[in-house]
This record gives structure tokens, sequence and C-alpha cells, in this order.
């Protein structure tokens, strides 16, 4: 389990137990545990958005978003954004691209990424609530996880932790993984989609940038519950 509890550390804020005789030159394998740790995200916001529902469909998609946030500190949105500014200065060059990716700043691109994102999930979480059909919601962290698991055995752009996740993804951690989600995903089988929005951003990512950074990984978790939430909601209007 020191591989699950490294995932949850790394994936989300929430308090787990330490690691004891814990070697950072030779961490235990935690990749495939992320799928594991979307679903127990996804069940925190699916308890959250019914509770708070019971007020107010607002209410309770706000304070979805906020723990939706608050339970990832934030991670792939920091992702999301650092792409968003790189891809604005990309038609200076790669050696841009890379160089925007790597600043910690947050620039014009970076900020209008990150606002149309939260205005979108808020909007998506309230009209789901309204729509009564939480409990798939569950399911689309853990789809967007899974999309690490594929997308970080793409070539690395740099030296970083997404190489790393690469070198301990097995294929039979994804055909499991992705054999389970398919199955669970029979109560709402519109997320069978996920599959596809998780194959499509692999195939932006070798096409356009030719391979993948950790903030790619972070901002392709980001679209894919995005598109995963609004086929969710189109699904169940």
């Amino acid at each position: 389990m020191r591989g699950f509890i490294l995932a949850m550390q790394f994936l989300t804020r929430l308090p787990t137990p330490q690691l004891r005789n814990f070697d950072a030159a030779n961490p235990p394998r935690m990749a495939h545990w992320f799928p594991l740790v979307g679903l127990l995200i996804g069940a925190l916001l699916v308890s959250v958005l019914w509770l708070g529902s019971r007020i107010d469909p607002w209410l309770g998609a706000l304070l979805t978003l906020l723990l939706w946030v608050g339970i990832t500190g934030a991670l792939h949105l920091d992702g999301l954004a650092d792409l968003a500014d790189a891809l604005g200065a990309a038609h200076k060059g790669r050696e841009r691209f890379l160089a925007v990716l790597a600043d910690p700043h947050l620039g014009t691109f970076g900020v209008l990424s990150l606002l149309l994102q939260l205005i979108t999930k808020l909007v998506l979480l309230m009209l789901l609530a309204r729509s009564g059909q939480y409990w798939a919601l569950m399911l689309i962290p853990a789809w967007a996880r899974l999309g690490t698991l594929l997308w970080a055995r793409l070539p690395a752009l740099k030296p970083g932790l997404g190489g790393s996740l690469g070198d301990q993804v097995k294929g039979r951690a994804l055909w499991l993984w992705g054999g389970g989600l398919a199955l669970c995903s029979l109560i709402a089988p519109v997320l069978l989609c996920a599959p596809l929005l998780v194959w499509l951003w692999q195939q932006f990512l070798l096409r356009r940038l030719g391979g993948m950074t950790g903030d790619t990984l972070g901002a392709g978790i980001e679209l894919v519950e995005s598109a995963s939430l609004l086929a969710l909601v189109l699904w169940a209007v």
C-alpha cells in the first residue's frame, strides 16, 4: 500500500499515514493507483454535490467545485494554465514553448484558461445537480486519471516527474483499469466516451507537441473531466 499512499499524497491534499523508511531515490510505484485515487475523489464530490443540492443546485455546485479545487491543491489547474501560456507563445518556436511552460509566472492565457475552466465546471455541476444524476460523477475523476497512465508513456519533452511516471506504467494496468471503469460506466453509458477523450488528448500531445510533460498531464485531466461532465449533463437532460 506504500504506492497507494504516495499516489494519494501526490494527487490530493487528503491526510495520509506517513511513509516510514521512505527512500526518495527508489520510491514505490504509484502511477497504477491513480484511477483508485480518482474514484475516492469522485466519491467525495458526489457526497458534497448531493448534500449541497438538498438546499439548492447552485450551492451544491459551488461547494463541490471548491472541494474539487481544494482536494487536489489546484495541481491540475496549474498544469492547464502553464500549458495555455506556453501554447500562446508557441508561434515563437519550440524552445520558447518549453521556456514558457517551465516559467512559474502566470500570463494572460493562463488566467483565461483558469477562469473558463472553473466557470465551465461550476455551471455543469449545477446542471448535473438539477438533473439528479449524481452517482456517475464519481467515475469522471477516475477516467481522467487513467488517462495519465496512457499519456505518461509518450516521449518526455523535458526531464521531470512526467517521464518517471511513464516508466512505472504497465500495459496490463491500463487494460485492467480500463475494463473495470467501462463496466462501472454502464450506470451512465455516455461515460464510455471517456476513453475517446483520453485518446484525443494523447493524439494532440503527440501531433501538436511531440510528447508530454507533467503540465500536459494535469491539463489533460482537467479537460477530460470537463468534457466528460458535459457529456454526462447532456445525457441526463
